[in-house]
């Protein structure tokens, strides 16, 4: 078995929506990964910011094992105690007065929100939402509403929903659009497929602001952003700003598919029964593997690691002088080389023939988001390289 083996055998049975992707990967162990080639790698982007703990982790590891052992899976039409544990964490995470459903991915947590905003706006009058430019909240047909990628909304409309888009980070943009008949606003509070762009110090509180101001309720996709992955549990708290409405998936599972939606205050019962359901929501294994997770971070203490490591892995590309490099952006273990063209492309490969695996998310930015167990001598790894990186890249290009 080789990448050129896995690779030929992918291209013959899978749809092409993904292309071909370079490596095949086989195995690893902490923040590091093995091809199918032997080749070892810094794993710089954890699965698009999901390994939180990296891989083969002892804790996840035992805890998806054993429940696997117990009870595999239930379905909506009995109680399993694990999920009614991570519901009753998330809910004390997010500092109470909430509560949860739990689906499989961050497009269904999206979905969900987005089904609570509607029947939001129906009951009281308010037909439109607000959503950003160039944000990206899922595929599926109502989260792909609310995605402002023209490049992937445009093959899929028209969309049932009326969205109306605002440059992100702009709050007067944001106030003029949400006015009393606005059901929902839509936000992340750092867009990540966008290129990891952190919006202004206070928009997030603006947004709150104009949200209590006019009833509509604010939603905040932290798909990615959630769960250490900025040195907090949630984005929102780094402005003390909680939404109405709360997405999370990624980092939550630190690998296995699961995803969350949890409503605030009165919000918490706009679903009556019947609303909504998902068939594997909840799931035993999947409701484990994020308690690990959830424990091992408040454990060992990866909150502040990753905001450290974080200021590490920034602080070390900043001082990076290259033509092709212009800064770095972003929040603890949540970070984009911001490049001077579009040659993100070309890093990404030079990077990966380096042994780093890195993310070219837009033409002129790449995004890391590695495991929070990232060490300081890991991050520095990769800055001390960054420089040869970036001339096999500018030959490349």
């Amino acid at each position: 078995m080789t990448n050129a083996d896995l690779r030929s055998r992918f291209a013959d049975v899978f749809m092409p929506n993904y292309g071909v992707p370079p490596v095949a990967l086989v195995r690893g162990e902490g923040a590091r990964v093995w091809d199918a080639d032997g080749n070892e790698y810094l794993d710089l982007i954890g699965g698009i910011a999901v390994s939180s703990l990296g891989h083969g982790h002892p804790a996840l590891a035992a805890a998806v094992a054993e429940q696997a052992a117990a009870l595999a899976h239930t379905s909506n039409l009995f109680v399993n105690e694990p999920s009614v544990r991570l519901a009753e964490r998330l809910v004390a995470l997010a500092g109470g007065d909430a509560r949860v459903f739990l689906a499989n991915s961050g497009t269904e947590a999206n979905e969900a929100a987005l089904k609570i905003a509607v029947k939001y706006g129906k009951a009281h009058g308010r037909p439109y939402v607000v959503a950003t430019e160039n944000g990206f909240h899922g595929r599926t047909l109502g989260a792909l509403s609310l995605t402002g990628k023209r490049s992937i909304r445009d093959p899929f409309g028209p969309f049932a929903l009326d969205v109306r888009f605002v440059p992100y980070g702009d709050a007067d943009a944001l106030r003029a659009a949400v006015t009393d008949q606005c059901a929902a606003v839509f936000l992340e509070p750092t867009q990540g497929e966008a290129g990891v762009v952190p919006p202004p110090a206070g928009y997030f509180t603006a947004a709150r602001e104009i949200c209590d101001a006019t009833g509509a309720l604010l939603v905040a996709d932290e798909i990615q952003s959630a769960i250490g992955r900025t040195g907090a549990w949630f984005a929102w708290q780094h402005e003390n700003a909680r939404p109405d409405l709360l997405t999370l998936a990624k980092g939550l599972g630190g690998g296995l598919p699961v995803g969350a939606c949890l409503a605030f205050g009165a919000h918490a019962t706009t679903f009556a029964k019947g609303d909504h359901g998902s068939t594997f929501g909840g799931n035993p294994v999947a409701a484990a593997a994020a308690l690990a997770v959830l424990d091992t971070i408040e454990r060992d203490g990866l909150l502040a690691h990753a905001a450290a490591v974080g200021d590490v892995l920034a602080s070390g590309i900043a001082a990076v002088e290259h033509p092709l490099l212009a800064g770095v952006r972003g929040r603890g273990l949540w970070r984009a080389l911001v490049l001077t063209g579009p040659s993100a492309p070309a890093v990404e490969a030079a990077a990966r023939d380096a042994g780093f695996l890195v993310n070219a998310v837009q033409a002129d930015a790449v995004r890391l988001a590695p495991p929070l167990i990232l060490t300081d001598a890991q991050a520095r790894s990769f800055t001390a390289a960054l420089p040869a990186v970036l001339d096999a890249a500018q030959k490349a290009s």
